[in-house]
């Protein structure tokens, strides 16, 4: 593979000085374009695919420093197919120049949601050479597969996550259909009824589980940022027994309180919040795809003589 493509580490400064070059939210056609003409691609490097065939090496690499930004809140995307940065992310450029470290691009390639870059609060910390990465060197190459693809699970969870919150509450309605019938739910797409909308009576969607429609599963699915609560499944309760009902599966793109798990668990109803909802899309392929590696392995009953 070219090394005259920087690594997705290194995109992280180019990716973020372009965005803070820019009014607004920057296509990412534009942002590809930008970066490569920044870094001083050839078109040679920007026609280097993957060893997949899949994506041209560049792209992903700018894809993944993006990835990076988002997770440390220094970018964000707004709406679909823009980027743009973050006050977070203009601060940062502010306190080191108007360029992004060695070391702390190293910081927000290797963070974690949950972790703290280094301090920002100083303008000037020393830029020694960057630590090797000895415990990634001295993992075995399966180890080292498994945990590319929890961090590329990741990153489609939170994809995922951001797409649902920007999309409206009838497209939500009819991705949890769409997922429940992924997952063997109702014998097939007659069987999946949206119901949602104003005088749904608390209810979203019904599935029928038998030909006859003898059997029927009960669904709401709340779109919501916040946290549910006990009261949300109270109502959904109430609508279950208004219709009769004794089977009842509430999915929410947000997450949901302690409470609200103990009245599902009395109801017994199905909870799903949106960090398991996100999974389940990704396992049933609802709105994701997925790209088959074959990784060789010594067959080695074949030389035994």
């Amino acid at each position: 593979m070219s090394t005259q493509i920087p690594t997705y580490k290194s995109m992280i400064d180019p990716l973020l000085r372009l965005l803070a070059s820019r009014d607004g939210p920057v296509k990412t056609a534009d942002v590809y374009a930008g970066i490569a003409e920044m870094v001083g691609m050839t078109a040679e490097d920007k026609r280097e695919l993957l060893p997949s065939g899949t994506q041209p090496v560049y792209i992903n690499r700018i894809g993944w420093a993006q990835d990076a930004l988002k997770r440390s809140g220094l970018a964000d995307a707004p709406r679909r197919g823009h980027w743009k940065i973050t006050n977070d992310g203009k601060l940062l450029l502010e306190k080191h120049g108007g360029r992004v470290p060695e070391f702390v691009a190293h910081d927000i390639a290797l963070r974690n949601r949950n972790t703290p870059l280094v301090d920002l609060s100083q303008p000037h910390q020393p830029t020694g050479p960057t630590p090797p990465d000895t415990d990634q060197n001295e993992k075995s190459p399966e180890e080292k597969i498994e945990e590319g693809l929890q961090e590329i699970r990741a990153s489609v969870s939170r994809q995922i996550h951001e797409y649902v919150m920007k999309a409206t509450p009838e497209f939500f309605e009819q991705l949890v259909l769409d997922l429940l019938l992924a997952m063997g739910y109702g014998a097939n797409r007659d069987s999946l009824q949206r119901v949602g909308g104003s005088g749904d009576g608390g209810i979203d969607g019904i599935i029928s589980l038998d030909k006859l429609g003898l059997e029927k599963v009960y669904i709401q699915a709340k779109r919501w940022k916040g946290s549910v609560g006990s009261p949300e499944i109270q109502g959904f309760v109430g609508a279950l027994q208004l219709n009769g009902a004794n089977k009842g599966v509430f999915i929410t793109s947000g997450m949901v309180s302690r409470p609200a798990v103990d009245s599902a668990r009395r109801a017994n109803m199905v909870l799903i919040d949106g960090e398991r909802l996100a999974s389940l899309m990704i396992e049933h392929e609802v709105g994701v795809s997925s790209m088959i590696r074959k990784i060789p392995q010594l067959d080695s009953d074949y030389f035994e003589e």
